[in-house]
This record gives C-alpha cells, sequence and structure tokens, in this order.
C-alpha cells in the first residue's frame, strides 16, 4: 500500500477533496502512482492528512467513477492500469514509447468513427440560423449587451414552454423555465439549490457518467441503481435511502431502452411517497424510430416533483451551449432566493436568436428535416449489421435516439475496439459508465451513428465483418478495403 502526502489548500477556491482527487489523478496519469497498487484506506489517509473522512471518500469515489482506481471488498482500492496513449507527463512527452506521432497516425488511419454525442452537420440550416444570428446583433438592445436575466432570456423561456407543451406534453409557465449552459450547468446549479452535498443520489447503473461527475464534484454520494430490461430498478430505487434520483427515461443512457408507461406512474409514486425530486433528462427525445410517441416524465406529474432537463445540443448546435430546466413551481421562490446573484451563463445574444430562430419556425422546420435524416441513417445502421454481422451480435435500444449498443456475443470490447481500429473502424466500451467498471456488460460495443454518412455507416459495419469475424484477413491480402 502506497502513501500519498499532497498539499491541501484550504484557503483555495477549489474544494479540498477535489484538490486530492486531481493529484491522484495527476499521478496515475504520469505513472508515479503504479498500477496494481492500493491506495491508502480512507480512515488512513484521512488521519495523515488531518482532514475529514469526507473528503477523501469523494476524491475516492470520483476516481472510481472516472475508471482510475477500483473497490475491491475487504481490500481496498486498487489503482487501474492506462491505455499507453494517456500516459503522457505535464510537458507532453512520451512515456511507455508512445509518441505525439503515433498519435496523429492513428487519428488520421481512423476512416469511420462511430462517436456518440456528434450530430450531422451537413443538414444544419447554418445560412438560416447566421440570419438570426446577424438580425440580433443588428437590432441589439443594451440589454442584450450586458449579462443578461439569471433566469435567461424571458423571450426564448416563453417560447420554449409553448414548444415543451406541443412537444413532449409538458406544461409549464416561462417562469419555471431556466436557461443553462449545458446539462452538467443544470445539475450542478441543481446541487447548490436543494443543498445535496452530503446527500444520496440515486443513479442509473449505467448512466451518463458527464453528470455522475457533476453529482460526485458537488460533495453528493451515488447510489447506482442497477438498469433492468424496461429501465431502472425500482425496488432497488426504495432500497437506496435516497430522496433524488437522475434518469433518462425516454431513452437510457446507454441501454436505450424507453421507460414504459406503467413504470413511470410507479417512479412518480416513488416521488410522492418520499417528497422527493426526480431530476428527468430528456437529452434526445426528439429522434424516436419505432411506437408511438411517450410524453415526458414530467408532463404525467401532478405533484411537481420532476424536475426537467432539456438542450439544444443534439436537437440543433452543442457549440451554442444552450440548454435548459423546468423547475416545480415551488422551487421558483427558492431559486430566486439563492441563485439569483449569479450571472447568466449562456450568451443573452445566442439566447435571443434562438428564440427567434423557434418563433419563426425555422427550429421546428430543421427538427423534422433532421428526423428523416436520422430514421435513414437509423434504418441502413440496423440493415448493416443484420447483413454484415448477423445473428453473432445482438443490437440493443434501437427504438430512439443516435446511438445503439451491440452485444457481440462471447468477445471483449477491448479485443473488439482493438480489431476495429486496426481495420481503420473507431468504436467504443460502456466502462466509463459504470459506476463501478468492474460490473460492466464487457461484450457491450456503443456505435454512434449521429455524424456518420450512411454511406460510411455501411462501409464501417462492413469493415466491422471483416475485423471481428474474417480477422481481417482479405483486407490485409488485397492491402486496400474496397
Amino acid at each position: 500500500m502506497i502513501q500519498i502526502t499532497p498539499f491541501l489548500d484550504s484557503k483555495r477556491k477549489t474544494p479540498l477533496y477535489v484538490q486530492l482527487y486531481q493529484y491522484i489523478k495527476e499521478g496515475i496519469e504520469s505513472g508515479q502512482l503504479k498500477s496494481d497498487t492500493f491506495l491508502p484506506s480512507i480512515r488512513e489517509l484521512a488521519l495523515h492528512l488531518r482532514v475529514s473522512k469526507n473528503t477523501v471518500e469523494g476524491a475516492y469515489q470520483q476516481l472510481i467513477a472516472e475508471g482510475y482506481v477500483e473497490s475491491i471488498p475487504r481490500v481496498g482500492l486498487k489503482i487501474l492500469e492506462l491505455e499507453a496513449t494517456f500516459l503522457c507527463d505535464k510537458g507532453g512527452k512520451q512515456l511507455q514509447n508512445v509518441t505525439m506521432g503515433e498519435i496523429q497516425r492513428e487519428h488520421k488511419s481512423i476512416e469511420y468513427d462511430f462517436v456518440y454525442g456528434e450530430i450531422d452537420t451537413a443538414h444544419l440550416p447554418l445560412k438560416v440560423w447566421k440570419r438570426h444570428v446577424q438580425e440580433v446583433l443588428k437590432g441589439a438592445s443594451e440589454e442584450l449587451l450586458m449579462y443578461g436575466d439569471p433566469f435567461g432570456d424571458w423571450h426564448l423561456r416563453q417560447e420554449l414552454s409553448h414548444y415543451l407543451l406541443q412537444s413532449r406534453g409538458v406544461s409549464c409557465r416561462p417562469e419555471q423555465v431556466v436557461i443553462t449552459a449545458g446539462t452538467q450547468h443544470a445539475v450542478s446549479l441543481l446541487c447548490q439549490l436543494l443543498s445535496l452535498h452530503g446527500s444520496t443520489v440515486a443513479f442509473e447503473d449505467p448512466g451518463y457518467n458527464g453528470v455522475r461527475s457533476v453529482f460526485i464534484n458537488q460533495g453528493c454520494r451515488i447510489a447506482p441503481i442497477p438498469i433492468e430490461a424496461d429501465g431502472l430498478s425500482l425496488s432497488r430505487l426504495h432500497e437506496s435511502h435516497a430522496n433524488i434520483v437522475y434518469v433518462t427515461p425516454s431513452h437510457q443512457l446507454p441501454c436505450g431502452m424507453i421507460l414504459p408507461v406503467h413504470k413511470r406512474s410507479l417512479l412518480l409514486e416513488w416521488a410522492y411517497e418520499h417528497e422527493g425530486y426526480i431530476v428527468e433528462d430528456d437529452y434526445d427525445s426528439e429522434f424516436r424510430y419505432q411506437g408511438q410517441p411517450i410524453p415526458a416524465l414530467k408532463a404525467l406529474d401532478q405533484n411537481e416533483k420532476v424536475i426537467y432537463l432539456g438542450t439544444f445540443s443534439k436537437s440543433f448546435l452543442p457549440s451554442i451551449r444552450v440548454s435548459y430546466m423546468v423547475l416545480p413551481g415551488e422551487l421558483v421562490p427558492l431559486y430566486q432566493q439563492k441563485l439569483a446573484n449569479y450571472n447568466q451563463a449562456a450568451s443573452p445574444l445566442i439566447q435571443r436568436a434562438l428564440y427567434t430562430f423557434m418563433k419563426d419556425g425555422d427550429f421546428q422546420r430543421h427538427i423534422r428535416r433532421m428526423k428523416k435524416v436520422y430514421q435513414s441513417k437509423h434504418h441502413t445502421l440496423l440493415k448493416s449489421v443484420k447483413t454484415y454481422l448477423g445473428d453473432r451480435v445482438t443490437v440493443i435500444g434501437e427504438k430512439s435516439g443516435l446511438h445503439v449498443l451491440l452485444n457481440v456475443h462471447g468477445r471483449e470490447d477491448h479485443e473488439l475496439i482493438e480489431k476495429a481500429m486496426a481495420c481503420g473502424v473507431k468504436v467504443y466500451s460502456t466502462k466509463t459508465f459504470w459506476y463501478n467498471p468492474k460490473n460492466q456488460c464487457s461484450s457491450f460495443i456503443m456505435l454512434g451513428f449521429g455524424k456518420l454518412s450512411e454511406e460510411a455507416i455501411k462501409k464501417g459495419i462492413r469493415r466491422l465483418q471483416q475485423a471481428w469475424f474474417l480477422n481481417g484477413l482479405s483486407l490485409l491480402a488485397s492491402n486496400h478495403f474496397w
């Protein structure tokens, strides 16, 4: 077991547990803290550094969440081995014989990247969007040149309240809508609004690691709730003793299932019974390919216990950094009391341009167009998987969204990723989505298709057939792919 002695400065704005987490993380990435060695226990390190156990526990939980260490019951926290490409010192010098040239060559060799979270930029109405931005700039009032309303642009909030009622069945007043600079920013504000530091937050496992990190960094304890075939395990939720839960009911991230209506009702009953809150992240609900549309969980909420999160990152443009949340009415005065002195993080000019973009119908036209584009890509992906990969894989979460999972029977993700990379295709593990990476389904591969053309999807899946099931022999023999 190693001993560590970082300098933790209580006078810095950065919380002590974040300072400790950063120190250990940098030590692991630089190789100074060796893999397969064990960190001190929470009690030992707290005594050694003269800090609280909560400080050490917060740092350790973040390291576990990001896959730097794993918790071995009755033994301790073991440092995991990192992939070689991550092991560079602060100066960028190579470690373990990995050079920047090799990294760049590897990047250039990737022809088909099934990355999740990126959108189709070829169909963006950029000329129309540019016109809206220019018109707002041309007639910008002094108000738009300043920090803006802490809740967000009033016109945009009005337009969002109309849009949510029409598209997701969510009835809300503009006063309940808060504009944020991304979903992670929204969750950070919620942690402060509800004073969640030290509280237990129930969280889907696997679940969105970006939001999970925010909860951990805000000092929350994560209660991982397993995912069943139809979504969140409600029995395990009841056992968690939490009174707040984060869910992605319209398209579970990463498994893709849609929480059925009867289970949504039971989840709402849990919130009413525990006087708790449900944080509903409705991140890509615009894109559904099978079955009848299911209204948002918020639309079914009779007692105002759902905090609704939405974003323009998947439906329009990630770079504008505009998301929003709909607060229960009872939380609006509390927000005004606790957070009204915070400056608005999203640009008032962009918010106003987004308002006119929506008001003139251009956003709705864009959504209709993209539904057709993504549905066609989705169809091509499923057809290609069936044609080239057949019954050797099972597709998971194919009813909506911009990604699917493949369960590649009897195979391990690290082997599949390596073989795909050798054939010019990049695919992804689901490891980072699991609270404890040891629990992951190691035969799962995540395929995002948003940014790829239909032709690239077909060719990429055929390459996977060559890489995974034909050992790439035909590719190597001919020295080319097509």
